[in-house]
C-alpha cells in the first residue's frame, strides 16, 4: 500500500472511533440529565452517571472532567434557543419591553418544565461560585456559568433597550439580568407549587420597576400589568 493510500485506509477507522466517542458523549449527557433530575446535585456522582450510561468512570471523566462541566453541558441546550431568539429580536428592532416580557416568560416556563434539573444546575452554579471565590473566568472551560449562561439572553435585550433609550441606563444590564435569573432559579427550586406565569409576573414587575417604572406608576395602585389573564 502506498503512503497516499494510508490516510484513506485510516478514514473509516477514524470515523468509527469518532462515532463511538459521539455516542458515548450523548449517552453520558442523557444519563446526566436523568440522574441530576431524579437525584439532585449533591447526591449525584460522576460514577452514578457513568454506570447509567454503561461506561466506566474513567471514560466519563475523559469526556467531562467534573460534575460542574457535565451539568453545564446538559443545561446549555435549554437556554441556547432563548439567546437565539434574543438575537433575532435585537436584529429585527423589536421593542425591548415586548421582547423582554416574552423572554422572561419563556425562561420561567423552561425552568418550571425542568424544575429538578434547574434546581441541580443552580446548586452547581452556587457551589462553583463559592469554590472559585469570584466571577466567571472566560478561560475556565468547566464553569457551568459559562457553559450555560442563563442570564445572557436577558442581558442582551436589556443592553439593547438601554442603548436605544427604551430602558433606563441603571441598573447595568449584567447586574439586573443576573438578579432576575438568580431569583427565578431560587423560586423554581423553593416554590414548586408556584406557576410559571406567577413567577414571571413577579420577575417582570421587578425588572421593569427598575428599568421602565412608568409602566407600573401610570396605572392604578392595584394594577398588575404583567398578570396573565385567562
Amino acid at each position: 500500500m502506498s503512503s497516499a493510500d494510508e490516510p484513506r485506509a485510516a478514514d473509516p477507522r477514524a470515523r468509527a472511533a469518532q462515532t463511538k466517542r459521539d455516542r458515548t458523549r450523548r449517552a453520558l449527557l442523557d444519563a446526566a440529565d436523568a440522574t441530576f433530575g431524579s437525584r439532585g446535585w449533591a447526591r449525584t456522582r460522576i460514577e452514578d452517571i457513568a454506570a447509567a450510561a454503561g461506561v466506566s468512570a474513567a471514560t466519563a471523566y475523559n469526556h467531562f472532567p467534573s460534575k460542574h462541566s457535565l451539568i453545564g453541558h446538559v443545561y446549555a441546550p435549554l437556554v441556547r434557543p432563548l439567546f437565539v431568539q434574543a438575537e433575532r429580536d435585537v436584529a429585527a428592532g423589536r421593542p425591548s419591553v415586548a421582547a423582554l416580557e416574552d423572554q422572561v416568560r419563556a425562561l420561567a416556563r423552561t425552568a418550571a418544565r425542568h424544575r429538578e434539573l434547574s434546581a441541580s444546575f443552580f446548586s452547581a452554579v452556587q457551589d462553583y461560585t463559592i469554590r472559585v471565590e469570584g466571577p466567571a473566568d472566560p478561560t475556565d472551560e468547566i464553569d457551568p456559568r459559562l457553559l450555560a449562561p442563563v442570564p445572557d439572553s436577558i442581558r442582551l435585550l436589556v443592553e439593547h433597550g438601554q442603548s436605544t433609550g427604551e430602558l433606563r441606563a441603571f441598573p447595568p444590564a449584567a447586574d439586573i439580568s443576573a438578579m432576575i435569573v438568580n431569583t427565578l432559579l431560587t423560586r423554581t427550586m423553593n416554590r414548586p407549587d408556584e406557576s410559571a406565569d406567577a413567577r414571571a409576573e413577579l420577575l417582570l414587575t421587578v425588572l421593569f420597576g427598575a428599568l421602565r417604572p412608568e409602566l407600573l406608576l401610570n396605572g392604578p395602585a392595584d394594577d398588575r400589568p404583567f398578570r396573565r389573564r385567562s
